[in-house]
């Protein structure tokens, strides 16, 4: 998540203004003090506590980042933003409402207000603090050196849940020290990376800022699929370690393997596509196929109408992905793939595979969010572990989501991959789509999907 996204600075405006305005409502409907209910140009009261919300959360509505997990510092924040809001509110009124207007109806309002927001951000805290512990939404991060600096930042993230990182320790890059939380060294990163699913790398030490060490340290990331983010450190971070410092304004974080999908507001507008054409498609064609199929299957062999198999996802972590059972019941389903005569495929199998059909349920996949509708096809877990080992850059494809369908798929890369070329230009039509992503080109690759003749090339 990146630290201050002006999006997700509008969503918290936006949840500032919807409590202004009901703080507002209930006092004009029920003010214990006084009634209000005749008080004329009633609009002008609420035009006039919309504007100052929005200036006083412009001057003072920037990210905060703390360096302990305790609440009444993040109330005190509030309480600073909240005598902002008051000294606006009461600077524009002399300019904005009429002469004699109400200024208890200000206090009043702005008091519930207050509360409201105390009540509703504790939830939201509560609420980060439960998905944080329990593992929802969070990338696991190890810090290159355990230096001042790099224990600062390792503070901000264990005490942050929102930011989306969950610290597992740091990685000396000298090839020593010392500590519970040292895990190891830089040259034993991708066996600590697979021991402790390790997704992110955080990068503190400027000598890695160089094009030359850059470049080494990106080569040894992307080989082993882990996102690399530089920390931009001052002398002002140094400090916070020797002073009683409760939080902090900046964390400027820079990504040297920026991709469009690392950007917020690209990665919210395709999630909100496929939740959208996931659920039409469950709704609309998988409630009366699902019956159908599910009895064909179950008359054509023995076995669950259903095959779950354990693939790889977004940063290397491992998901259920559902299918149509296409094949008899066998124990080698999870390790050999399909060649073309197998005799483990039932004959309705046959068919559902060359049209694409077996891969249906993934759609719900896409509507818990394990995958997209389109990106780069989720392999077995073996695969992900045999050719990582032979094709260089082959993790990078799990800087994104998996997909239903994807552009080496339109191209007719697709089926078995029983010589390495095959899968070498698997990886090399999804890097060409992760580095280039737009929304058109997934529309592009679904249409191509539907009615392309390559899509349904080499299916077996």
């Amino acid at each position: 998540m990146e630290t201050d996204h002006p999006g997700i600075r509008f969503f918290y405006l936006l949840i500032d203004l919807l409590l202004l305005n009901l703080a507002v409502f209930i006092v004009f409907q029920f003010s214990p003090v006084h009634d209000y209910m005749d008080v004329p140009r009633r609009n002008l009261y609420y035009l006039h506590a919309n504007i100052s919300g929005i200036i006083a959360y412009t001057l003072y509505g920037k990210r905060n980042f703390f360096f302990t997990d305790k609440y009444r510092y993040r109330l005190r924040i509030i309480s600073i933003r909240f005598l902002v809001l008051i000294i606006t509110l009461f600077a524009l009124g002399e300019i904005f409402l009429p002469k004699g207007y109400h200024r208890v109806f200000l206090l009043e309002y702005v008091a519930f207000f207050f509360l409201f927001k105390v009540v509703v951000f504790y939830f939201i805290y509560q609420l980060h603090r439960y998905r944080y512990a329990k593992g929802y939404s969070f990338n696991r991060v190890v810090i290159l050196g355990a230096n001042n600096s790099s224990r600062v930042i390792g503070k901000i993230l264990n005490n942050n849940p929102t930011l989306g990182f969950k610290l597992v320790g740091y990685i000396s890059d000298k090839g020593n020290g010392a500590g519970e939380d040292l895990l190891g060294g830089l040259t034993e990163l991708p066996a600590l990376a697979k021991d402790h699913e390790i997704n992110m790398i955080f990068v503190t030490n400027p000598k890695y800022f160089t094009l030359k060490n850059t470049k080494g340290l990106l080569a040894l990331c992307n080989k082993t699929g882990l996102r690399v983010r530089y920390i931009l450190m001052n002398g002002y971070w140094n400090k916070c370690m020797y002073r009683k410092v409760e939080s902090a304004r900046f964390f400027e974080m820079f990504n040297p393997q920026q991709i469009p999908l690392d950007d917020l507001t690209l990665r919210l507008k395709k999630r909100a596509f496929d939740v959208v054409f996931s659920s039409a498609v469950i709704l609309f064609i998988f409630s009366w196929l699902l019956p159908l199929l599910s009895i064909i299957i179950k008359l054509n062999s023995k076995g669950p109408v259903f095959f779950v198999q354990q693939r790889t996802g977004i940063n290397n972590k491992t998901f259920n992905c559902i299918k149509f059972r296409t094949m008899k019941v066998n124990h080698e389903a999870d390790t050999k793939q399909a060649v073309k005569n197998d005799n483990r495929i039932t004959s309705i199998g046959n068919f559902l595979r060359k049209y694409n059909i077996d891969e249906l349920p993934q759609f719900f996949n896409v509507l818990v969010g394990n995958m997209s509708v389109v990106g780069p096809r989720p392999h077995m877990l073996k695969h992900t572990e045999q050719y990582s080992a032979l094709i260089e850059y082959y993790k990078v494809r799990h800087f994104v989501k998996p997909g239903i369908t994807g552009w080496a798929q339109v191209n007719g890369y697709r089926g078995l991959t029983d010589e390495l070329w095959k899968m070498q230009k698997r990886v090399e039509y999804d890097m060409e789509y992760l580095e280039n992503w737009n929304f058109l080109w997934d529309i592009k690759i679904i249409v191509m999907t539907l009615i392309g003749k390559n899509a349904y090339k080499n299916a077996m």
